[in-house]
């Protein structure tokens, strides 16, 4: 296997210790090995990567150094909002529920709705609380204030209720058995 001398096997050595990312570890690791001579089968089984898999490292760091070890970008589903977008849903939420939204409090399924009418983004209800984890939003909150609730009216029935019952005295143990169930005393023993 052709390896590009970019670098010595003590660079490479080197730079094996100092890497953070332990697959671009791995792959320096693998160029360094074949750098000194081994086929791609000796490499892979030192690795743990398929023959394939080295000479494609292999073959990336010969035309690009260790710069083409690392991941490329672009990999995954892209996001369904930008920045912009994720800004704006941050501070629409944390401004609260409006009169167009017709509750007291947002929960997922207003969130999803918001999402689709003010953003043209569909997502199903497991991917608006991820997203809502994601800016900081927790999805416990205690149980909402109706706006025309009457804390007053509130204070005056805690005082009006009754207090509540006296608790109960604890249970009494059976008489003579430990465990509780009803025997005679003696009952147990061996007869002579």
């Amino acid at each position: 296997m052709h390896v590009e001398p970019h670098h010595t096997p003590d660079q490479l050595a080197e730079l094996v210790r100092a890497e953070r990312r332990a697959k671009v570890a791995r792959r320096l690791g693998a160029v360094r090995l074949a750098l000194l001579g081994r086929t791609a089968p000796q490499v892979a089984g030192e690795v743990l990567l398929s023959e394939r898999q080295v000479r494609t490292w292999v073959a990336r760091y010969n035309a690009g150094g260790t710069a083409a070890l690392a991941d490329r970008p672009g990999r995954g589903r892209r996001a369904a909002l930008t920045g912009d977008e994720e800004r704006r849903l941050r501070d629409r939420l944390a401004a609260g529920p409006t009169e167009a939204d017709g509750v007291c409090t947002l929960r997922g399924e207003d969130v999803r709705r918001i999402l689709e009418a003010e953003f043209g983004v569909a997502r199903c209800l497991q991917a608006v609380y991820d997203l809502l984890h994601r800016l900081g939003f927790e999805p416990l909150r205690p149980r909402p204030r109706h706006p025309g609730a009457d804390p007053a009216a509130a204070e005056e029935f805690k005082k009006a209720c009754r207090p509540a019952s006296p608790r109960s005295p604890a249970p009494a143990r059976a008489g003579g058995s430990r465990c509780g169930s009803r025997t005679r005393r003696g009952s147990g023993r061996r007869g002579r």
